[in-house]
């Protein structure tokens, strides 16, 4: 791979994101404390993304594979999206903010699944290129949680914003930046040849075999509790004693965490040990989490426990996460793979996270009260009971992968790959 192309790679990454990054770990904070809405109202906010991610990802996934370059398929969505969060960041009341928030999720949901699928599309050996990629992204994270509580406390030499919505700003300027950069990106074209004119159709015609259809509903299950991390680990923090100005630095080290995992131990392992195992570490680094979360709430404290259990959020993301993409983009014929990252995104992000955020707001709502001095009473949380409910249904997900999960070799799937490349081996480290 060339470093030219590596570098714009890299730069989509960390853009892709920073504008993740930006918002949706302190949200939830600006959503409670500023804007009183309540645990529903916080969850259906955070579900407009993963209901997008039903919606649109099939549809950017058809258009990169069948019709428009994927470098301005891109652009043209991270335009609207920094457009719509612009004005998000001056709604105050939930009948103002959801609209733009829904339109800024439409928007952004087809390019999680097109980021990663133009980048394995320039790699010549996506397992032990994609993590040296992908860790950009960890980094344009981290910076944005950096520079958003930089700009709280002043550091800047900026002016400060005057509201929690500032992460809803920094969230639209990466947005419009990444608009740019995409113009810039290697040239992706859809397939010149294609079997059936309809992708997205011969993607979801995968989970026609068995073996496939095992790994959508266990990652169906993980991802149906990220939100209990995802949206409300901001709120527990804050209860333990965070302060406002610092929690977007400190919800930031599980990202510092995620750096040598993704860019040495993911490219290390996954040749090694195979997908099988890779995946099962990432399968059970989340319930651990939450194991240890919950045992930090039940005795209220001490905080540097539960940041230190952030600390796992490297095998959760890379070793899980980041490795099924990897994995999906192995085993899918070639001229669909834009839309079987779509299709995993669909399941996991969209289905799997929509219902996530609604059970999580549903939940915590059932387990708050409000309490505090008069006129400024706010949320109490029983955070012990609340993490019972993310723990035990990882904890059975991972079961169920030891019992039922079996590793799909490339060309299994219908035949699609070639017999060459399905008895080809993973190359190692060393290769």
């Amino acid at each position: 791979m060339r470093i030219l192309t590596f570098l714009r790679l890299a730069v989509m990454m960390a853009l892709q994101y920073a504008i993740w990054g930006a918002w949706r770990p302190v949200l939830a904070v600006y959503l409670q404390r500023e804007l009183h809405f309540s645990g529903a109202e916080t969850g259906a906010t955070y579900s407009l993304m993963w209901l997008a991610c039903i919606a649109t990802p099939f549809l950017g996934g058809q258009i990169a594979d069948r019709w428009i370059p994927s470098q301005f398929v891109c652009a043209g969505f991270h335009l609207v999206g920094g457009l719509a969060m612009w004005q998000a960041a001056h709604a105050h009341s939930f009948s103002h903010l959801w609209p733009w928030m829904l339109l800024y999720a439409l928007a952004f949901a087809p390019t999680l699944a097109l980021s990663n699928s133009m980048t394995f599309k320039h790699l010549a050996d996506i397992r032990r290129q994609f993590g040296a990629i992908r860790v950009f992204g960890t980094f344009g994270w981290i910076a944005a949680g950096v520079v958003l509580s930089a700009w709280r406390t002043g550091s800047l030499g900026l002016t400060r914003f005057g509201s929690q919505a500032d992460c809803l700003i920094l969230a639209s300027v990466c947005s419009l930046l990444m608009a740019v950069w995409c113009l810039f990106l290697p040239n992706t074209p859809p397939a010149r040849k294609a079997e059936s004119p309809w992708a997205f159709l011969r993607a979801v015609k995968m989970a026609y075999d068995r073996r496939f259809l095992v790994f959508l509903v266990l990652m169906f299950m993980v991802t149906m509790m990220l939100e209990f991390y995802y949206m409300l680990a901001g709120p527990f923090l804050k209860d333990l004693g965070v302060s406002v100005a610092n929690l977007p630095r400190v919800m930031t080290l599980a990202q510092v965490a995620e750096i040598p995992v993704m860019f040495l131990a993911l490219p290390y392992f996954l040749p090694r040990l195979g997908f099988r195992k890779t995946l099962g570490i990432g399968m059970l680094a989340w319930p651990l989490r939450y194991i240890i979360w919950t045992l930090v709430a039940l005795a209220g404290g001490p905080l540097w426990v539960a940041l230190a259990a952030m600390g796992l959020h490297g095998f959760c993301s890379a070793f899980l996460m980041v490795a099924s993409q990897l994995y999906v983009d192995r085993i899918a014929p070639g001229d669909v793979r834009h839309s079987a990252q779509a299709f995993l995104t669909f399941v996991t992000l969209g289905v799997g996270n929509y219902i996530g955020t609604l059970v999580a707001g549903f939940l915590q709502d059932h387990l708050s009260h409000l309490g505090g001095p008069l006129g400024a009473a706010t949320m109490h949380t029983n955070w012990s009971l609340f993490f019972m409910v993310p723990m035990a249904v990882t904890a059975l997900a991972f079961v169920g992968f030891v019992l039922f999960f079996r590793e799909i070799k490339p060309g299994d799937l219908n035949g699609q790959s070639s017999p060459a490349e399905a008895e080809a081996p993973l190359p190692t480290a060393d290769a």
